[in-house]
């Protein structure tokens, strides 16, 4: 919503991985990480040299790294199609989309074997019990159906504004400020 205060999470769109009794999980898909991009990334995980970079993969060169939410920053969680699969590591989430957090993935994507639509991100958001429907309550957030096409659409920009505009909400229209009557 737009009277969001955290930054972290202003104008977020943020794909829900997994919801239960115990908390939620989530990856934002619609901010990029600072100063990173794939190719050096890859680098610096030394799966492939300096050298070698120029020769990624097209779409390699161009997927984006987002800042998938504060909690481990550091480690990073892949969205993609399920066309690619490795055993007791990817985790489908639901038809069009599955979860994998290990460099494998990374080492698929850059020789071009990986999955048909990734986007890699470091970090997730993460709620504890209770929390993410306590803040859905409150307004601070409204949820809309998955969409492959918001996750894997590498336009960061209009992300925000589509998502709102799929489920009948005009950007402009919303107010900072919330009721119930």
């Amino acid at each position: 919503m737009p009277g969001m205060v955290d930054e972290r999470f202003s104008r977020s769109v943020i794909y829900l991985c997994a919801h239960s009794a115990e908390g939620a999980m989530g990856i934002i898909v619609n901010k990029p990480a600072a100063d990173l991009n794939m190719p050096d990334l890859l680098v610096q995980l030394d799966i492939i040299a300096q050298d070698d970079a120029i020769r990624l993969p097209g779409r390699v060169g161009h997927m984006p790294v987002l800042m998938g939410g504060p909690v481990e920053a550091s480690r990073g969680f892949v969205l993609h199609s399920p066309d690619f699969h490795i055993d007791q590591s990817t985790l489908l989430i639901d038809d069009g989309i599955c979860l994998t957090a290990t460099i494998e993935i990374l080492r698929a994507i850059a020789v071009g074997k990986g999955p048909a639509s990734a986007v890699l991100a470091l970090g997730y958001a993460g709620w504890q019990a209770g929390q993410l429907e306590s803040e859905i309550q409150a307004n601070g957030w409204l949820h809309c159906p998955a969409d492959p096409d918001l996750i894997f659409n590498t336009a960061l920009e209009t992300k925000y504004d589509r998502a709102l505009r799929g489920i009948g909400i005009e950007p402009a229209m919303l107010s900072a400020t919330a009721g119930h009557a």
